[in-house]
């Protein structure tokens, strides 16, 4: 960790805060076509993996890498993640209009669909989603059934972004950040518990 130089007002973890916020404003004006949204976030995981390299970490950086990203792959994600936040929509308020064995369908879909969002929320974070988010769901497919406690954290960072996002609704355009941070954390987490295997 590097000492504060002259002139500057914060230290280097305030200077990383401020840029995880700048790119979890980026990500957030990148999610708005919706079937954008796994290429933001993938680029965001990317960009705050450089950090530990030395790399900047900057929304014109993340500019530059989200542009490069935008090929019919990760449309391809978009959509798949979009078509599959409708049917889980769609199949809770149909278990919501009192369907019978309605409460049971209804746990059914939540846990299928929780678990759905920790696989794709795990392949954002690895760093093969820049190129191949096959290899990137297949790995983070493995790692969400391997590492049970990374799955938790993954868990518990979306229901802090939701909630901070509900307390004051202009905060979710900064919760793709730490959303961002986070994942990329848990990633970084698992890796490092695999190679000294």
């Amino acid at each position: 960790m590097r000492t504060r130089e002259a002139g500057e007002v914060f230290g280097p973890r305030m200077t990383l805060f401020a840029d995880v916020l700048s790119v979890g404003l980026a990500t957030s004006v990148a999610c708005l076509p919706l079937v954008t949204a796994p290429a933001a976030l993938s680029t965001a995981c990317a960009v705050l993996r450089g950090a530990g390299q030395d790399r900047p970490v900057t929304a014109g950086r993340y500019a530059v890498l989200l542009r490069k990203r935008l090929r019919a792959g990760d449309l391809l994600a978009g959509a798949v993640a979009l078509a599959g936040l409708l049917l889980l929509a769609a199949d809770l308020g149909l278990a919501g209009a009192g369907l019978p064995g309605a409460p049971l369908f209804a746990v059914a879909a939540a846990v299928i669909g929780a678990g759905a969002a920790v696989v794709g929320l795990r392949a954002c974070g690895r760093p093969e989603s820049v190129t191949d988010w096959r290899a990137a769901v297949r790995g983070a497919a493995r790692d969400a059934v391997a590492d049970v406690g990374g799955s938790g954290l993954v868990l518990l960072a979306v229901a802090t972004a939701a909630l901070c996002a509900w307390m004051l609704l202009p905060l979710a355009f900064l919760v793709p950040g730490p959303l961002a941070l986070a994942l990329t954390a848990v990633d970084i987490r698992r890796s490092a518990a695999v190679l000294p295997q």
